[in-house]
């Protein structure tokens, strides 16, 4: 009986190539699709998803450990790794973390238990000693979005310096001088990177920032609320605050309004993570947007190559600055 691999050599092609092509993955160029189609016929091939994971001892299931699901990048996060994995031929769990270590450990151990083939995971803190263990045990693992530092795991992310220097310098040209921070947990990487980048995004521009303007908000609205409270009740509160994810930036805006204060009136608002819904506050929120989708997609391509035992690199994207007009932007003004 055929085997994928078979196929694979007779078209010419990767094996990931011709789950492509079986599982109607858009991307396939036409006359490849043709040899891989021809190549199945030719040779007899019937896909048998149980037959291949009793002889490989590979369940064709992928699992995925996300920090919060109701945030809306992460549930668009997954909904793309979940695509791209469908494409490929591999179906995907899902466990919520909810930012917590304890449960990001009870996915970790209850997805390793069930046999996945691979697992991509954004950590919710500088590593727990499962997570740690998880990833020197031979598992398959990617990291997406944050990453473990000094664990030698392949990270799919996003490097969001320089749109943070895009929104510093954006901020100052419009005459804002005094800018503060929402900032996620210090146990995460990217909660610290949006802090310093942030940091040395003002010291650029010869601003500076006092402690007073750092909070220390969860990636949670309450904490964005929280924090923006401190920040307005200060002598001389900030002219910007900048949440370093999009929740936090919801529960900013709640604050400013439940005071009966403007956006960018009184205060002007930015930040981290662009959401669909930004388009449709008032005002629209001026953000930084990730690649999502792209994110996703490559962390599943990153994982399966070394569930398939290729070799596999780190991947950094690029995020951009998307401006509206929440920070005093001239009105009519466009992204």
């Amino acid at each position: 009986m055929a085997s994928i691999k078979d196929v694979a050599h007779h078209a010419g092609v990767s094996v990931a190539t011709v789950s492509r092509v079986l599982n109607d993955h858009p991307s396939v160029r036409a006359d490849t699709r043709d040899r891989v189609l021809t190549a199945v016929a030719e040779l007899g091939y019937r896909p048998n998803a149980v037959a291949r994971s009793l002889r490989t001892d590979q369940t064709r299931t992928l699992g995925l450990v996300i920090s919060d699901v109701l945030n809306p990048f992460f549930a668009e996060l997954a909904r793309s790794v979940e695509d791209e994995a469908r494409a490929l031929g591999y179906s995907v769990v899902i466990g919520n973390a909810d930012e917590r270590p304890d449960l990001q450990d009870h996915h970790v151990r209850t997805l390793m238990d069930r046999r996945i083939d691979g697992l991509l995971v954004t950590p919710t803190d500088g590593g727990s000693p499962l997570m740690l263990d998880a990833a020197r045990s031979g598992t398959p693992m990617v990291f997406v979005d944050r990453w473990i530092k000094g664990v030698d795991v392949p990270v799919v992310r996003t490097d969001g310096t320089d749109a943070v220097r895009d929104l510093v310098a954006h901020l100052h040209a419009l005459g804002h001088r005094r800018l503060a921070i929402v900032a996620g947990p210090a146990a995460t990487t990217t909660g610290r990177e949006r802090v310093e980048a942030f940091r040395s995004a003002l010291h650029e521009f010869g601003l500076a920032l006092p402690a007073d303007f750092i909070g220390q908000g969860d990636f949670q609205a309450e904490s964005g609320r929280r924090v923006t409270a401190r920040f307005l009740d200060l002598p001389e509160p900030p002219d910007v605050i900048f949440a370093a994810d999009n929740l936090m930036a919801l529960g900013a805006m709640d604050e400013i309004r439940a005071r009966g204060l403007r956006v960018p009136g009184d205060v002007a608002l930015a930040a981290f993570d662009d959401i669909p819904w930004f388009v449709h506050t008032d005002p629209p929120i001026t953000a930084i947007a990730q690649p999502t989708g792209e994110l996703g997609r490559a962390a599943v391509r990153a994982l399966i190559d070394r569930v398939e035992g290729r070799t596999t690199d780190s991947v950094i994207l690029s995020a951009r600055l998307v401006t509206r007009r929440s920070c005093g932007e001239p009105e009519g003004s466009k992204p």
